[in-house]
């Protein structure tokens, strides 16, 4: 990475957090096991995935998969929140996650025709970007734009366990406000709610939730943005009225009826995908766009979600 993209993150992130997660890449390589929440990490294990490949073909579901994994769903989800602003009522934001789009570029342009056409107000975008765990990352960005030309309203996003943090400067410079432990707010009117974004909690365990939440204003609706649900305690406990997630891809191959066989994630498995809630917080986490580890999907077909606020309760 170029001094300048350096001097670029640790003015931006701090010279401590941008050093510190620019080491751990470089440290780790993104080990098999050891490392973040989870001590396995099936992501990294590449030697595996020519197997998983072999057995899915072996077993006359490799083609299926595949086609199911371009078959991207469009999701509608409503969330009641409770003190939103009357000039949110009906604000949508587009959701996508675990876009992985340099696994499959048809799957990529199948998701860049899902979003071309979709009203919104903002769009929201919670990491995993690419589809290995570390080394070059030009391909990434060139197939971004894939996704990056259909976007029609401001855009947000937040890193995942699969992104190196060198990747902030180039995804910004296509539109995407990465927000790493940081937060903004949004205007309509006279009236405000906050996003905000945390770095990945997954593998780097990079989040600092009292950072990002620090600047929120009291008594406002606040929305988070986080790769993986596993911090679901402690954003209660920082006090988020909304989370928004990935990471699991509601297991990517389930047993038939969406059961997943893994999540991935240290979390619930009733927070694993779609709507969720944890006292008076809500959540959703997204089944994803992409794939991982093989470019295969079994009864958890890919989405992309609109969410809309509405004030109140859940009915």
């Amino acid at each position: 990475m170029s001094d300048d993209v350096e001097q670029q993150l640790e003015q931006r992130l701090g010279r401590v957090h941008a050093r510190l997660r620019l080491e751990i890449e470089a440290k780790s390589g993104h080990h098999v096991f050891g490392g973040g929440i989870n001590f396995f990490h099936p992501e990294n294990w590449y030697s595996t995935h020519a197997l998983i490949r072999y057995c899915l073909k072996l077993s006359g579901f490799y083609k299926r998969g595949v086609s199911n994994a371009r078959n991207i769903q469009l999701k509608h989800n409503e969330f009641f929140v409770p003190k939103l602003p009357a000039s949110f009522e009906d604000f949508r934001l587009l959701h996508l996650s675990d876009l992985h789009v340099d696994m499959d570029l048809d799957a990529t342009r199948a998701m860049a025709a899902a979003i071309r056409d979709l009203d919104y107000d903002l769009c929201v975008l919670t990491g995993d970007y690419r589809a290995r765990t570390f080394g070059p990352y030009d391909k990434t960005l060139e197939a971004m734009r894939l996704i990056t030309e259909q976007l029609r309203a401001p855009t947000y996003g937040v890193l995942g366990n699969h992104d190196s943090i060198r990747m902030v400067p180039g995804l910004e410079s296509q539109g995407i406000n990465m927000l790493v432990n940081e937060s903004v707010l949004i205007e309509r009117g006279d009236d405000r709610i906050a996003l905000a974004g945390v770095d990945d909690a997954h593998y780097f365990r990079a989040n600092d939730l009292e950072k990002t939440a620090g600047a929120i204003p009291d008594d406002t609706v606040s929305i988070l943005l986080s790769h993986t649900p596993e911090i679901y305690l402690r954003a209660h406990s920082t006090r988020f009225n909304v989370m928004l997630s990935g990471h699991t891809h509601g297991g990517q191959i389930c047993l038939p009826g969406g059961i997943p066989v893994t999540l991935d994630s240290r979390c619930p498995r009733r927070l694993g995908s779609g709507q969720w809630r944890y006292h008076d917080m809500l959540g959703y986490t997204s089944v994803g766009a992409g794939t991982s580890i093989v470019n295969v999907r079994l009864n958890c077909l890919p989405e992309v979600t609109l969410h809309r606020l509405r004030p109140g309760r859940t009915p």
